[in-house]
């Protein structure tokens, strides 16, 4: 029995050197596996006279007992140790701030946000929207806006064209939203009321003019319309706009193909300190261009002016946007700088509203 006490104080001195599970685990097979020592201590016990092997039985059960009941107690000393390195490992500092969710970080783009304003404003007077495909024919572009084939006015537009096709005919990104208007007034009858904003595209790009711009326009044709109607539905949206009780405007005489007559509309600010404030002070600013749709339109468009008459006006998104939030640069609308958008951009759940305030 020396050699049995000595294979216990081996094994007890294996397993306490154990220094993790899997090492612990090897010393347990080579004690008690099929092929363990102890295993094979217990093998042997057939071949001895009965009384020795009541006497050997009993001294090798009781090391195999002490064996168990050391391996269980340094697996769970294992255990335990493992478990507080897992935990230092992972340590979780519950003082530093909880991450704010998608839905907080992130933020709407101004021109998207500008494009809700509009659309609650003017559905507000009972505008409906109206989209057209960025990509136009010369003849909805031009043509039947009044630009005759070769005329002057068509150079005011840089304007991008395709290849011309086999029957000559050039498509182009449309310079203007314009082509939606001939678009309603074909497809619709009146009365129409409608606005339409989108992407416009003209070859141009500095502090105030990217290639790629937005711009919304305004159409009213009805038997009854008239230049005070235009001048009312200006006035109420600049003060829905801005957000200002009251403004002043004044229309100064101008020229586009498609209205007649045609104006440009200033708005009455303040320039003072860096920034402008609108419904105060002594300067003037241009926002937009408006006038009556010109006869030939009209008549292009499937109508009779001598019956229906109306007004647009236009104005581009991107440079209201930069007016009313501040904004100086155009060119850092397409940016996607994400520290720009996380100053300059809007909750998503914020939602404009002339109730709640369009900017609140």
């Amino acid at each position: 029995m020396t050699d049995l006490a000595t294979l216990e104080n081996d094994l007890t001195a294996q397993i306490a050197a154990a220094a993790d599970e899997a090492a612990l685990e090897a010393v347990r097979v080579a004690a008690l596996g099929k092929k363990g020592s102890l295993s094979a201590l217990l093998a042997t016990l057939g071949q001895m006279a009965p009384e020795e092997r009541k006497t050997a039985g009993a001294a090798i059960n009781q090391v195999k007992d002490r064996v168990t009941e050391a391996l269980s107690q340094r697996r769970e000393v294992l255990k335990s140790a493992a478990l507080d390195a897992r935990l230092a490992a992972e340590t979780v500092d519950v003082t530093l701030p909880v991450r704010e969710s998608p839905t907080e970080t992130g933020r709407i783009h101004p021109i998207s946000q500008v494009m809700d304003e509009l659309t609650a404003i003017f559905a507000d007077m009972g505008f409906a929207i109206a989209e057209g495909p960025d990509i136009e024919t010369d003849d909805y572009n031009f043509t039947r806006l009044n630009f005759p084939e070769g005329h002057p006015a068509r150079e005011m537009h840089d304007t991008f064209f395709f290849n011309p096709k086999a029957d000559g005919e050039r498509m182009l990104l449309r310079t203007h939203t314009s082509p939606v208007q001939v678009r309603t007034m074909l497809s619709n009858k009146p009365p129409i009321r409608v606005i339409c904003p989108g992407r416009t595209y003209r070859c141009d790009s500095d502090q105030t003019h990217t290639p790629m711009f937005h711009q919304v326009e305004g159409l009213v044709i009805d038997k009854g319309s008239h230049i005070g109607h235009l001048k009312w539905i200006l006035e109420e949206f600049c003060k829905a706009f801005f957000e200002v009780d009251s403004v002043k405007m004044r229309f100064r005489p101008s020229f586009f193909p498609f209205t007649e007559p045609s104006m440009e509309v200033d708005i009455q600010c303040n320039r003072q300190g860096g920034e402008v404030r609108f419904g105060e002070g002594e300067d003037w600013l241009e926002i937009l261009g408006c006038g009556m749709v010109h006869p030939n339109v009209i008549r292009n468009c499937g109508l009779d002016p001598d019956v229906y008459q109306g007004f647009a006006w236009g104005m581009g998104i991107d440079r209201i946007a930069m007016l009313k939030y501040g904004i100086n640069d155009l060119r850092q609308f397409f940016e996607a700088d994400v520290r720009w958008l996380s100053h300059y951009g809007f909750r998503p759940l914020d939602l404009p509203s002339l109730a709640g305030g369009l900017s609140s």
